[in-house]
């Protein structure tokens, strides 16, 4: 992983209204890796985030989307890992004369 990170400032449209934002290449990424999982346009997702926000900037709320996204992603992929494991282990266990 590089030192240096990369930011690019964009110009966005968020429910009408022109923005810009300023974030990290791998935030720009991950945003339109979601928004195609989604299948919604970058837009939509950006006017979504913000709909949401409570508080802060827009970056800040978006990177911490992004990344609550991704946790997410991973949590599910360890929870279905793990329950893999535990029916794996229940079949094995069905044979056996105990």
């Amino acid at each position: 992983m590089s030192d240096k990170s990369s930011v690019a400032k964009r110009s966005v449209t968020i429910a009408g209204h022109k923005t810009s934002i300023t974030l990290e290449d791998a935030f720009w990424s991950g945003l339109k890796e979601i928004a195609n999982r989604r299948d919604i346009s970058v837009s939509d997702l950006l006017a979504a985030i913000d709909s949401e926000r409570e508080e802060g900037n827009l970056s800040s709320t978006i990177r911490l989307f992004v990344l609550d996204c991704y946790r997410n992603q991973l949590l599910e992929q360890v929870m279905r890992d793990r329950t893999r494991e535990i029916l794996a282990k229940a079949l094995r266990g069905t044979g056996d004369p105990q």
